[in-house]
């Protein structure tokens, strides 16, 4: 029998509903305005707050791959932090699918083989964890039939991530999805102060360049820019913003940016 493990964030970081997640997600991505890329997608930071929060930032950056007609992507690698249990090295989830009101997700067969050799199965640490589910409704939107590989990262900074990205990013038919939010509660100018030196550290894939609250998801950021740059990888940035700007209230905000990373190409 085929073990689905169930979602956790919906009515919380989305909609439960399924009619109501379908829409929001459409919106979200009819009403991003993303740049035209200079890259060719091979990789995506987004942050993954609830949709009402971050729900624009992360739908820029959806957006602009789905302009790419030919960019159909077989498989999605999403790498992201745990925020309820804490464990070393790389946590994979020891099922056979994703499940969101919108249907399920199924594990990528190959990309699940690949992850044996970096990550131990941990399913108690994706159980409650919303940083990679809140990106599979979008996937679901642009592109129903992808199969997926969600990996949350521990407390080793970041050699596991690094060598699991390295295998995947032989894999051109695979994108993968770096989920992190920014700056956690500062003011609005502090905020953008700090969110500005790390978008400007990940546009110019400087991974040391990121201090320990730059970013939730620090430990992939890093890892996705070192592989980047071992790759020959630039690095767009597509959005920056905080919760503030997006819903009012600057005392106490969270930061929020969309990055794409890949060769320099004609698209």
């Amino acid at each position: 029998m085929s073990e689905v493990r169930a979602a956790a964030a919906a009515g919380a970081f989305y909609a439960a509903s399924p009619r109501a997640l379908r829409q929001t997600v459409d919106h979200l991505l009819a009403d991003a305005s993303p740049p035209p890329l200079s890259v060719a997608p091979r990789m995506i930071v987004v942050p993954h707050a609830g949709h009402v929060f971050s729900g624009p930032v992360a739908a820029t950056a959806f957006a602009a791959l789905a302009a790419l007609d030919e960019h159909r992507w077989r498989s999605v690698l999403l790498l992201g932090p745990a925020h309820f249990l804490r464990f070393r090295g790389l946590a994979s989830p020891g099922c056979d699918a994703f499940a969101t009101p919108l249907g399920r997700l199924d594990i990528d067969a190959n990309l699940r083989t690949l992850a044996k050799a970096h990550a131990a199965e941990n399913p108690a640490a994706h159980e409650r964890e919303h940083s990679l589910e809140v990106q599979l409704p979008f996937l679901q939107r642009l592109w129903p039939h992808v199969n997926i590989m969600p990996i949350l990262t521990g407390d080793d900074d970041p050699p596991p991530s690094v060598h699991l990205l390295r295998d995947v990013a032989r894999h051109t038919e695979t994108l993968i999805v770096v989920s992190s939010d920014l700056s956690h509660y500062l003011d609005q100018a502090s905020a953008q102060r700090s969110d500005a030196a790390t978008a400007a550290a990940i546009v110019a894939l400087r991974p040391d360049d990121l201090p320990p609250r730059s970013a939730c998801g620090r430990t992939a950021v890093r890892a996705g820019l070192v592989v980047a740059r071992e790759q020959g990888w630039r690095c767009q940035q597509l959005d920056l913003r905080t919760s503030g700007e997006i819903l009012g209230g600057l005392d106490r905000v969270v930061g929020y940016g969309a990055f794409v990373m890949g060769p320099t190409a004609s698209i």
